[in-house]
């Protein structure tokens, strides 16, 4: 019981860890976009680009506790990732579209998910 726990709360502190990170540097692109002038057309690849550093900076923190699966725990901490940003966006823009955006950033959150926790996982050895 206490093991699911464990496997439960890496899960839960990655998307936390995520989430926060997003924030940190959505708000420093922020700033530059506010205070220099760097063409608003940077944002959606901005945003990608920071969902992936996110992801694969907080799989590789939470998956340092784990001994194997980092790939599998990885990718699954991202698709949910994507999946809680994805529906609160819709529900916030009331539009439920699949697009090639919703595409390329389901991959990216996999992907970086997936080598986070491959690297979180060998970086102890």
């Amino acid at each position: 019981m206490e093991e699911r726990f464990n496997e439960l709360w890496i899960f839960i502190r990655g998307i936390l860890i995520s989430f926060g990170l997003t924030l940190i540097l959505f708000f420093i692109l922020g700033i530059i976009l506010s205070t220099t002038s760097v063409s608003e057309s940077i944002i959606t690849p901005a945003i990608i680009v920071i969902t992936g550093i996110s992801i694969l900076i907080s799989t590789s923190v939470v998956m340092l506790k784990s001994n194997q699966k980092g790939m599998i725990k990885g990718g699954i901490i991202g698709g949910v990732y994507f999946f809680i940003i994805y529906l609160l966006s819709s529900l916030i823009l009331k539009n439920f579209d699949v697009n090639v955006y919703s595409v390329i950033m389901l991959c990216v959150c996999f992907a970086c998910g997936g080598i986070g926790g491959i690297v979180g996982v060998n970086i102890k050895n």
